[in-house]
């Protein structure tokens, strides 16, 4: 059965985006942005919501057809593309190719996807990743740790009364600064 994983970037201060949705000041190099590759590559299929993949529609579809596009731009457009996505949203009518709209986050859905994508599923979105929060199905946590504080934006972890137990499964430190804290679910 595959895990539910949140993959996030965010800044020391826990913003993964700045006042309207800046994002700029993301610290992703040739190494770091390989790394994601190697992660999203591996897993079956994306979880999002409207939000995160309306702008990821809006870039990654014909991203390699850039000529000034690197390598690691191609290749997770491509990636991109290939990966079945599961898009919650209750305005959404329809999406693009490979996505499927869901309405609501329904947990026997979600284990039935688990079971369909032994690999893992990546789930984006500060909202949709508190909803899975909420009902405990987020198996993997992946922060990237930006080394900066850029003071107000939107948080990842919003206010919540669910406790969480986690375990320490690894730590990696990029050449940028960035810094990789994975915890699973205890």
């Amino acid at each position: 059965m595959g895990k539910i994983i949140l993959s996030m970037s965010v800044s020391l201060d826990g913003y993964i985006e700045g006042p309207d949705r800046d994002i700029d000041w993301h610290t992703v190099d040739e190494e770091l942005h390989s790394h994601f590759n190697e992660e999203m590559g591996a897993v079956g299929a994306f979880l999002e919501g409207r939000v995160t993949y309306e702008l990821m529609e809006e870039y990654w579809p014909t991203a390699d057809e850039d000529p000034a596009a690197d390598r690691v731009t191609r290749e997770f457009a491509r990636i991109w593309r290939e990966k079945p996505k599961y898009v919650y949203s209750r305005t959404l009518q329809e999406a693009g190719p490979n996505a499927t709209v869901l309405r609501d986050v329904d947990p026997d859905d979600v284990a039935a996807l688990k079971e369909q994508y032994p690999d893992g599923l990546a789930v984006g979105g500060a909202d949709l990743a508190a909803v899975f929060r909420r009902y405990g199905l987020i198996d993997e946590y992946r922060v990237y740790v930006h080394p900066l504080l850029i003071g107000r934006g939107k948080r990842l972890f919003q206010d919540e009364d669910t406790r969480t137990a986690l375990r320490p499964a690894g730590t990696r430190t990029f050449g940028n600064g960035v810094v990789l804290l994975r915890y699973e679910r205890a």
